[in-house]
């Protein structure tokens, strides 16, 4: 784990616990306008935060395991538990928008009118300004750490935003203008709303779990850093892959094959110095390879090719 990577998990726990403190606020007072407005809608909006609330909870166990330090079973870190703890979030919301689809639908012909618009609005506009200063505090500590786990749940609250706003409409056409179909239309609109926040939620997830390579601009990037070296002939066999907040990255370098290992190695280090100028949060592994040499038995070195980048072989 790199010195950026440690100081960057004391900023995912806060934010975790953030996340915790907001949903338990979100639900004392989403349970209270429930009760009193009647709104399918607001309850359908009590449902999603009594779900954010344990997911924030598991949200904060993942990223405090992800930031344990690597052990004796667990070389590479725990930084996966950021994505499992991500899917699990995933699994709520999705139970979430079932729940409340399921409870609009019951809704349609009954007459269950639903009370007090002034005050479900006033809590949903309170819900909507908590959590948008919530959203603006985990996008800083996104942009510090990426942190998947934290990536997850911000998405999560996005959509509470929406949701609430859907509740205030759905009070509004329900109440001041006559809709009585309004109150499980629109908490049919925010279950769907929920279904897919959760499939977005899931892709970065699961690409995590299945080591998917970086994107291709930051994998450019990361080469043309590497290449500046005048000694270095050529790169291939180039991985990458996230782990939470952690990234890695490992390559071949082709050097002058009369370069004794002392000094292959000098150059070694001065690769990985200007990589780390531009990727601080990167733990990178190197080896050396004399020009020329064609490991035959690796099908990813043809797939690497791709000359037109710098010039080089790579």
């Amino acid at each position: 784990m790199t010195e950026d990577q440690r100081r960057a998990i004391p900023f995912v726990v806060r934010a975790a616990l953030a996340s915790v403190a907001m949903a338990l606020f979100l639900l004392g007072l989403k349970g209270f306008a429930a009760w009193h407005t009647g709104s399918v809608a607001m309850l359908g909006s009590l449902a999603d935060t009594a779900l954010d609330l344990l997911a924030s909870l598991v949200t904060l166990y993942g990223v405090r395991l992800a930031a344990t330090p690597a052990d004796h079973d667990h070389r590479f870190g725990h930084g996966k538990a950021e994505a499992l703890a991500a899917l699990f979030q995933v699994m709520l919301i999705t139970a979430s928008a079932v729940g409340i689809a399921w409870r609009a639908i019951m809704a349609f012909g009954e007459s269950n009118p639903t009370h007090d618009a002034d005050f479900g609005i006033g809590v949903s506009i309170a819900a909507i300004a908590a959590t948008v200063l919530l959203l603006i505090y985990q996008r800083s500590i996104i942009r510090r750490t990426g942190s998947v786990a934290i990536m997850a749940d911000n998405m999560h609250y996005q959509s509470d935003v929406l949701l609430n706003g859907s509740v205030i409409v759905a009070l509004v056409l329900d109440q001041y203008l006559g809709w009585s179909n309004a109150d499980p239309l629109f908490g049919i609109v925010i279950a769907a709303w929920l279904a897919f926040g959760a499939f977005r939620a899931s892709s970065n997830a699961i690409d995590q779990l299945m080591d998917k390579e970086w994107p291709e601009e930051e994998r450019r990037r990361f080469i043309e850093a590497a290449a500046q070296h005048p000694e270095l002939r050529g790169i291939h066999d180039f991985r990458t892959r996230r782990s939470g907040s952690h990234d890695f990255a490992q390559f071949h370098m082709y050097v002058a094959p009369e370069m004794t290992i002392a000094d292959a190695h000098v150059v070694m280090d001065a690769v990985e110095a200007k990589i780390r100028k531009q990727f601080p949060k990167v733990e990178v592994l190197i080896h050396l390879d004399p020009d020329g040499h064609v490991d035959t038995d690796n099908p990813l070195i043809e797939a690497d090719v791709t000359p037109h980048w710098f010039g080089k072989r790579i």
